[in-house]
């Protein structure tokens, strides 16, 4: 029984132990994707638009542009932006009373570090555009006035400053 008491402890010890390890290990990659994908993307510039009042039945489009106001070509990451289907929720978009909307689209798991081809590039001076239909991944309801901002950066890399705002409207 005495064997016991002394071998929990030290069991306990040794799984925190490794479990702290893991958690350093993860953190440490972690860390380097975005001092990486920020060295990339510190250039690009990504302004918002939303469709303004939208009405039953019509698509609610998100246009998501990305321009390079450099003069060397940069990159970034598709994760959690417009250019892929959509896979997760990168935008928080709140009622006028503050309550989010919920996501109800897919979650994709990641392998991380993203692999090169989750990678595009933007031409200097130039711009990417892409659209999505946020009815179909937002639980949105009628007669309620929402604003939204981009919060995938973290995945993407890219910075938005944009707010849209837009109007569910019941009427078509």
């Amino acid at each position: 029984m005495k064997n016991i008491k002394l071998i929990i402890p030290v069991l306990l010890v040794l799984f925190s132990a490794c479990s702290e390890a893991t958690r350093n290990t993860t953190t440490s990659k972690s860390d380097s994707i975005p001092q990486s994908t920020s060295n990339k993307t510190d250039s690009l510039e990504v302004k918002l638009k939303i469709n303004g009042n939208v009405a039953t039945g019509d698509s609610l489009l998100l246009r998501f542009v990305v321009h390079n106001n450099t003069d060397s070509t940069k990159s970034f990451c598709i994760w959690h932006t417009p250019f892929e289907p959509l896979m997760s929720s990168y935008l928080s978009i709140t009622n006028e009373k503050g309550e989010e909307a919920q996501y109800k689209g897919a979650m994709a798991k990641r392998v991380m570090p993203p692999p090169a081809s989750s990678y595009t590039k933007v031409n200097p001076g130039d711009s990417l555009v892409a659209n999505a239909d946020l009815l179909k991944a937002y639980d949105l309801k009628k007669g309620s006035s929402y604003k939204a901002v981009y919060t995938g950066g973290n995945m993407s890399g890219l910075v938005s400053r944009d707010t849209v705002t837009f109007i569910y409207t019941d009427l078509h």
